[in-house]
């Protein structure tokens, strides 16, 4: 496709990588770029051929976080407008956070503000060995507003009261210590670690994982209740007399690859 702030790429094993394109700028974010990881995440949704997502970046950065000239306009425009840009946003990562798919975060160098809420919708990521993370909407007098539902998640609230208010940067060895990012790697190796995760992930039933992903929301939302143990016993219930169960059960006993693997 031509030259965009956002790229998306299919491969024949159904991969797609959505990749932030902006490098003279550390792909800071804008409204164009919002608009377009939009639109790719809701295309990744729609297009059944995919079954695995990979977010990454050109450059040095993986993103600077906000675009100054964006702020500085949004700074000077009125209430509305600015609820308006800030839910555009918040709709974008909540697509994210919800595809149906397992995706992958690829960081290198910094990631800032927004952009380390994309990594923390994501289902997993590796960064560089050298990457740094912060959150530095204090600094500006702002807060981390949309990104800190997915952010909580990720690092807990203790971690995030450090981080949110101090506004300090973190190290890669640190972000995974906190739960940010699942695996850090060198530079060189960075490409082989997502590679052995997409084999891996390959293998397994894709209704399988999205169903997984559908009960890990649900049950981390609910305390244990006897309606919740009636979901999950349903659940794998449901996946058991299912047709992808049944052939990965099939597969299994008869020592070979079942049909989605091939």
């Amino acid at each position: 496709m031509s030259k965009t702030n956002v790229t998306t790429q299919i491969n024949p094993r159904g991969i797609a990588t959505v990749t932030l394109n902006r490098p003279e700028r550390h792909n800071a974010f804008d409204e164009q770029i919002i608009a377009g990881l939009n639109e790719a995440f809701q295309q990744v949704a729609s297009d059944h051929r995919i079954r695995v997502m990979v977010l990454a970046a050109t450059g040095k950065h993986f993103s600077a976080g906000a675009d100054l000239g964006w702020m500085r306009r949004m700074g000077n425009a009125s209430y509305d407008a600015n609820l308006a840009d800030a839910e555009a946003l918040a709709n974008m990562l909540r697509i994210l956070n919800e595809l149906p798919i397992p995706t992958i975060a690829k960081v290198q160098g910094s990631a800032w503000g927004g952009a380390v809420g994309l990594i923390c919708c994501c289902d997993m990521a590796v960064s560089v060995a050298s990457a740094r993370f912060c959150f530095s909407e204090v600094r500006l007098g702002l807060v981390p507003a949309t990104i800190s539902p997915y952010v909580i998640s990720a690092i807990g609230q203790r971690a995030a009261r450090r981080y949110f208010l101090s506004a300090e940067s973190m190290d890669a060895t640190t972000a995974k210590y906190l739960g940010l990012v699942s695996e850090v790697a060198d530079e060189a190796k960075l490409v082989n670690v997502v590679e052995n995760w997409l084999d891996r992930l390959l293998q397994n039933g894709p209704e399988a994982m999205a169903e997984a992903k559908r009960l890990i929301a649900e049950v981390a939302a609910e305390p244990i209740s006897d309606q919740l143990l009636w979901r999950t016993s349903e659940c794998i219930a449901r996946r058991r007399v299912s047709h992808e169960g049944r052939e990965g059960l099939s597969a299994f006993l008869e020592k070979r690859p079942p049909h989605w693997s091939r």
